[in-house]
């Protein structure tokens, strides 16, 4: 008798942007810089069939330091939306923290403020979600929620491995589509 496996089911899959979504060459400014990586939507695919969700959460401190405008970053956001929505996925928000370092409120990541409004906002079981990102303090803010946390290379991924302090993901993938790779595989 073959035993059917059993996917572990995740509530929702929270998502970093730059460096994580997309290649991350310092302040995107506007929408004609955003561009996702290649494998980017399909492996939102892959990953969809362990959620039905997903979740923005970015930390946009050049809003704060004047690199961006919030009109700029509303159009990278709606961009975002409607590639979600014409790939069938299921998107419940971008959250995004403008704070500078210097003056990081809770939303700031490794603060866990987005994460809980956005809990809050779409009934979501934070406990049994995953967050992925390229970031030490996306790991961070993951594991401060007690979720399942994913570390990718890309972006400021490779630096980040090598400075986790302790820390320490669940899953560490080259980019999003071998994490979705590994996620079958458990």
């Amino acid at each position: 008798m073959k035993m059917k496996k059993i996917i572990k089911k995740y509530d929702t899959i929270f998502l970093d942007r730059d460096g994580t979504l997309n290649p991350d060459p310092g302040y995107i400014s506007s929408l004609n810089d955003f561009k996702f990586y290649d494998f980017t939507i399909d492996a939102l695919k892959r990953m969809n069939v362990y959620a039905s969700r997903f979740c923005i959460i970015t930390n946009q401190s050049g809003l704060a330091r004047g690199k961006i405008e919030l009109d700029e970053l509303s159009k990278i956001n709606n961009y975002i939306l409607n590639e979600f929505y014409e790939n069938d996925l299921n998107l419940v928000g971008i959250y995004f923290c403008p704070d500078h370092p210097d003056e990081a409120s809770e939303n700031r990541k490794p603060g866990t403020g987005m994460f809980k409004l956005a809990a809050k906002e779409h009934d979501i079981d934070i406990s049994n979600s995953i967050m992925i990102g390229d970031a030490v303090s996306d790991i961070e803010a993951g594991l401060n929620l007690n979720m399942d946390t994913m570390l990718v290379l890309t972006g400021e991924g490779e630096t980040s491995k090598n400075n986790l302090n302790g820390l320490a993901p669940k899953l560490i993938a080259d980019n999003i589509m071998v994490g979705a790779e590994i996620m079958e595989k458990l």
